[in-house]
């Protein structure tokens, strides 16, 4: 239970993930001072269980006392609580964050027994430590397949006080037997801290992956494409944030835009989404062939005004009613590029270019091809983000016609801009917006959620703020 407690520590000390040539993050996760503070309330809550199981050795060992040299033996220590009431965590910067514990207390019980010559005793005994501090370092960083990774760093331990309740003879040599439970109590705490480091929080982090699948077409690469950056205020991870093709993966043909972080710390955590996300699906896609949409007459409404053939095109088209009159038609929307998505304070826009391909259904269900139409448009876009996925919606813009290809004769294609602007915002429209709004996952760990969510839009990428809750 207290590696399922790490998740959203180990979402904000090294938040997500992403690798690939050293080139500008398509993602980068800023985890503020109340993220790290969170992550430091899980994790402390996880430390203090890994403390309280602490095994501690017996002590032995003899001292000169004014009745002549004593042995004395502490056995069967057993750790009844450990708390870790206060807590503190700093970005050191250029190697990650700095873990404070102050006035934090354990009680232990255990056996006692002396012996000088024939004479001796034993018994039980209570003890407390108390104004224990902890202060240890975690450095972040990133293995060679981009996953992140946490050492301990520079742990140092201090005790105030050890109260030993066991016996007037134990009272003459107390001195030495606070000396010994403090000494010992150091090491095991920064001992326990180490391993608890390396083998809870850092194998979480090596299991988190890197890349995530969208469908069977796209996966998304989340790998650290460099060292997280601690500053005074914050802590940022930079992404990879690259959407690739399953099948045949290579690098995109252009890089992520630099990404110019506004000073905001109102929320836990800030992931800015560059346009190099949307654009590396948008290219993927395309070059998939998932950008390519026939439309035939049984997706209009019957009793509307348009309907896709013959009788209804002759009135923009002349030649049709004479060549092929009364009959089905076919319309093919390809894309010879992919689309491109500008961001800006002012909003999002998506340019996109098509080909439409006109077709008459011929009576043996034949296609003979009519004219082939070329189309530009700039659509305003936007995008929602849940508490796990992005995803995506277009608002219809203005088309702009013209005729690349005719095997009907030349014709203006003025008059057909009413049909493709109903066809654009009635068929085509919700027909992408059915795949936006699937959209992709975010770099979470498992029942790690996030809420209060803002957006906005800034030069060349999307700013989520949001706050980080867990739970099962």
């Amino acid at each position: 239970m207290a590696v399922q407690s790490l998740a959203p520590a180990a979402l904000l000390l090294a938040v997500s993930i992403t690798l690939a040539r050293a080139t500008k993050p398509g993602i980068v996760a800023r985890i503020t001072g109340p993220g790290l503070d969170y992550a430091l309330q899980k994790g402390i809550s996880a430390l203090e269980k890994k403390l309280a199981e602490m095994k501690l050795p017996d002590i032995s060992g003899s001292q000169e006392t004014p009745v002549g040299d004593v042995y004395y033996e502490f056995s069967r220590l057993n750790l009844r609580s450990f708390r870790l009431p206060s807590s503190q965590i700093t970005p050191l910067p250029d190697v990650g964050v700095q873990v404070s514990v102050s006035n934090a207390f354990a009680q232990l019980t255990g056996n006692w027994r002396w012996k000088r010559g024939l004479f001796g005793d034993d018994g039980q005994f209570n003890l407390k430590v108390t104004g224990l501090s902890i202060s240890v370092g975690l450095q972040l960083g990133r293995d060679a397949s981009g996953k992140p990774t946490v050492t301990a760093s520079g742990c140092t331990t201090c005790i105030s006080d050890v109260d030993v309740d066991a016996g007037w003879i134990y009272k003459l040599i107390i001195k030495i037997i606070k000396s010994h439970i403090k000494a010992l109590m150091q090491s095991q705490v920064c001992r326990e801290v180490r391993s608890f480091v390396s083998t809870q929080l850092q194998p979480y982090l090596h299991a988190l992956p890197v890349t995530a699948a969208i469908d069977t077409v796209a996966g998304v690469d989340y790998s650290l494409v460099a060292f997280p950056v601690a500053t005074a205020q914050y802590v940022d991870v930079s992404l990879k944030g690259e959407i690739f093709s399953r099948a045949h993966r290579a690098p995109a043909p252009f890089s992520p835009p630099a990404l110019a972080f506004p000073p905001e710390h109102g929320r836990m955590v800030y992931l800015g989404v560059s346009s190099y996300v949307f654009n590396t699906a948008s290219f993927v896609y395309q070059a998939a062939g998932c950008l390519v949409f026939s439309i035939t007459d049984d997706v209009f409404p019957k009793e509307g005004f348009f309907h896709l053939n013959t009788s209804t095109f002759y009135h923009f088209v002349p030649q049709l009613k004479q060549r092929y009159p009364d009959r089905l038609m076919k319309l093919q929307l390809t894309t010879p590029s992919a689309p491109f998505l500008t961001i800006a304070p002012g909003g999002l826009e998506l340019a996109l270019v098509a080909d439409v391909q006109a077709y008459a259904i011929l009576p043996n269900a034949s296609l003979t091809p009519l004219f082939l139409l070329h189309l530009t448009s700039n659509v305003s876009a936007s995008v929602t983000v849940s508490s796990a996925r992005i995803c995506g919606a277009l608002a219809s813009g203005g088309l702009e016609l013209s005729l690349k290809h005719s095997d009907i004769g030349p014709f203006p294609v003025l008059g057909l801009q009413q049909f493709m602007n109903f066809l654009a915002s009635n068929i085509l429209l919700p027909l992408v917006n059915g795949k936006l709004e699937k959209g992709f996952p975010l770099p979470l760990p498992a029942h790690v959620q996030l809420s209060s969510c803002v957006l906005q839009p800034h030069q060349d990428f999307l700013l989520l703020g949001a706050d980080v809750r867990y739970g099962l």
